[in-house]
């Protein structure tokens, strides 16, 4: 379950900005969770949920968002939806594709 990793990850990024910005708690926090990525959404709430008190995620609304696959086909390079790892590509029906990562988001939305 490599869930409670990345829940100590957002932990760890999140005081950081805390430290770096000046709050102390985080009222809000939004994810955006790559469809590819094969996180389980309810395990990694209850990762977050298990090592937010006492922290500034203490009391956190906690939003996931699942952002759709992406990827550029390695034969034509054409860019698009990637439903899952090795999905044919609709030009060129190759299964040779990477994939690409969403843009930054906002992690945290804070109040000082």
């Amino acid at each position: 379950m490599h869930e409670a990793s990345l829940a100590g990850s957002v932990l760890r990024i999140v005081e950081q900005a805390a430290a770096r910005e000046g709050f102390a708690r985080v009222l809000r926090l939004r994810l955006a969770v790559g469809a590819l990525a094969a996180v389980d959404e309810g395990a990694l709430r209850f990762a977050l949920a298990a090592i937010a008190p006492g922290t500034v995620l203490d009391g956190a609304q906690v939003d996931v968002e699942t952002v759709p696959g992406r990827g550029r086909c390695a034969a034509c390079g054409a860019e698009g939806p990637l439903p899952a790892l090795g999905a044919a590509c609709a030009a060129s029906t190759s299964t040779s594709s990477s994939t690409s990562a969403p843009g930054p988001t906002s992690a945290a939305r804070s109040r000082r």
